[in-house]
């Protein structure tokens, strides 16, 4: 408990001993007059009860005072009014207590997303001049270089300049396993560096580093609420006005057309107004969605905001894009077929012509080759849309696709194979081709499958890749819809069509990582992007954001949002129904003041405690 609390926790005690010694004297000692009976309960009243009187007549002064300060207030007054003592103290101790309790359950989920929020170192280690000098991550700019220590945070995204470590990235992806980095390697901000010292290069300023970012995302979370608590903020807007009206008129008909006790009209209705307090609703129902949002962000999932979460709970279809999301967006050699010459001949010859190319599938061959030594290449020509010419040793090769071959008059046979086929040619002789392909993501089956068979979302792919490629890179995923050879206005047109088929697809999120990517996040119902290596546009376009790009966590996003929509509707079922049927036995005289409190304390405490279940809820 923090020290608040404790002093809270003490004056809940000595009340409960000012409230026990008013029984005790007024029993035995002091049968007196009424007058002197009320001052003696007076004290433990004002005791417990100075702060909800005080908050009911601030907000009676500023107009807004339908709250349950001032539902307590006038049924506790009330109580005091009619004789009944005990009860009226009793109502404040009790309702003192549920707010305690309740603060306990909030805190608990405070500090664990307070946790998540403290990533973001304050300082850095800045190189200058020769020397290290201890500053705020603001004076730190791009281009800069920090160092950091074993045990550290890194302060600012960079690339690693000097050094190799282990970095525990739980913080931003939550995964426990280290990644290792090495000198080339990028860092992000908020990953704890293990092992050895690491010299990085800053990339981004402090405003703009993945930590800073992830901080703005958890803290902006709150103000895009859900459906449900937008329905509890109209509910108690006129929820309490509407249960002052029916108290009244409870109080004064059966008085006056009926001929009925005024004392016992008077306590009912007092009854009521305790019984109809609120707080369960008002504070349970966000409760939830905050500890929803913290379950996912200790997984590495980022929400934007309670709406999306419970957005997602009802998602019927899922629709991925291909290259970066459910394939790594790395291409490697998938096989070498050469023709007269030996593989290790095709290879080379195929590598030196590629060297200076900028193309992503001549960094592929090379990356392949690694380190072997490749011959002198003379009077290289980059041959747009086509491919790259050079001279070696004499020899005239040609690389690249198969119009190349067919402009240079090569004969040769198209390669039928899923990838992208690079053919080469020696002095107008075909030699053979490197198939080169995207690698599939290793959760990606799986992720696709839990998907599919846990949370029953059924999956789509658009790709702008070729059929052969798109339709093989689905069957292995188990995606029986797939869309290909797609440009970023097709992809949002085939949405487009989806969102239109409502009976089919009810709700349907979009998971992409590129720049292309941006326009079908934002128009889908839910937009979530691979955040690892994915594009500021597309995060900034996303609603839910993967921090390390696993499918995997796709299906345990779909699984907390689903459980913490599923306790908040409980919540609210199980408050109104417990008032319900508490409110018509006090209607009829069946219940006494301090069972309407405990009543009422109880459910809001049942109702907490419940919604701290979401905190828990990634195991789902």
């Amino acid at each position: 408990m923090t020290k608040s609390q404790k002093k809270e926790l003490l004056s809940i005690i000595i009340g409960a001993i000012l409230l026990a010694a008013a029984v005790i004297v007024t029993k035995t000692v002091l049968k007196g007059p009424t007058w002197a009976v009320l001052l003696i309960f007076l004290v433990p009243y004002l005791w417990l009860g100075y702060k909800v009187l005080f908050d009911a007549v601030h907000g009676l002064v500023s107009g807004s005072f339908m709250d349950e300060n001032f539902l307590m207030s006038v049924a506790s007054i009330g109580a005091l009014c009619i004789g009944e003592h005990t009860e009226a103290v009793l109502v404040m101790l009790l309702y003192c207590i549920g707010e305690f309790l309740e603060e306990l359950a909030i805190g608990r989920s405070r500090s664990s997303i307070a946790a998540l929020t403290d990533i973001r170192p304050d300082r850095a280690n800045l190189e200058k001049n020769g020397e290290i000098i201890e500053t705020d991550c603001e004076n730190v700019h791009i281009g800069d270089i920090i160092l950091v220590r074993a045990g550290e945070r890194i302060p600012l995204d960079g690339i690693v300049i000097e050094g190799s470590s282990g970095l525990n990235t739980s913080a931003l992806t939550g995964e426990s396993l280290p990644r290792d980095v090495t000198v080339g390697d990028e860092v992000l901000s908020g990953c704890i560096n293990i092992s050895g010292t690491l010299r990085i290069k800053t990339v981004k300023e402090a405003c703009d580093s993945t930590a800073s970012r992830i901080l703005e995302l958890i803290e902006g979370a709150s103000a895009n609420k859900s459906k449900s608590e937008g329905f509890i903020t109209k509910f108690a807007k006129w929820y309490t006005p509407a249960v002052i009206v029916i108290v009244i008129l409870l109080a004064v008909i059966p008085p006056l057309f009926f001929n009925q006790s005024w004392s016992d009209w008077v306590y009912n209705a007092l009854n009521i107004l305790v019984i109809s307090c609120p707080c369960a609703l008002v504070i349970s129902v966000p409760l939830t969605f905050f500890g929803g949002i913290g379950a996912a962000s200790r997984k590495g999932i980022l929400v934007k905001g309670s709406n999306y979460l419970e957005t997602l709970s009802k998602c019927s279809t899922m629709v991925f894009d291909k290259t970066g999301t459910l394939t790594k967006g790395t291409f490697k050699i998938k096989r070498i077929n050469a023709v007269g010459v030996s593989e290790e001949e095709l290879l080379t010859l195929t590598a030196a012509c590629e060297r200076f190319s900028t193309h992503p599938l001549a960094h592929s061959i090379l990356a392949y080759c690694g380190n072997r030594e490749l011959p002198e290449l003379s009077g290289n020509e980059e041959l747009a849309g086509l491919g790259v010419r050079g001279t070696i040793d004499g020899h005239v090769i040609c690389c690249g696709n198969i119009r190349l071959m067919e402009k240079i008059g090569v004969d040769c046979e198209e390669c039928c194979e899923a990838g992208t086929a690079v053919y080469t040619s020696c002095d107008g002789k075909y030699i053979g081709y490197i198939l080169i392909a995207d690698e599939i993501k290793e959760d990606a089956a799986e992720g696709i499958s839990r998907l599919q068979d846990k949370q029953s979302v059924r999956s789509v792919m658009l790709s702008g890749d070729r059929k052969l490629i798109a339709e093989e890179t689905a069957e292995k995923l188990g995606i029986s819809e797939v869309h290909y050879e797609l440009l970023p206005e097709d992809k949002v047109k085939y949405m487009e069509d989806i969102l239109a088929d409502r009976s089919k697809n009810p709700v349907v999120a979009y998971v992409g990582d590129g720049i292309n990517d941006a326009p079908v996040l934002a128009r889908a119902d839910v937009g979530i992007a691979m955040g690892g290596l994915g594009s500021d546009a597309a995060i900034e376009a996303a609603d839910i954001v993967i921090m390390d790009d696993s499918i995997r966590k796709l299906p345990l996003a779909v699984g907390i949002a689903k459980q913490t929509v599923k306790i908040a509707n409980e919540n609210i079922a199980f408050a109104l129904a417990v008032k319900f049927a508490v409110f018509i036995l006090a209607a009829f005289g069946m219940s006494k003041m301090w069972m309407a409190i405990l009543a009422d304390v109880g459910v809001c405490l049942i109702a907490v405690l419940n919604s701290l279940r979401a905190m828990n809820s990634v195991n789902k």
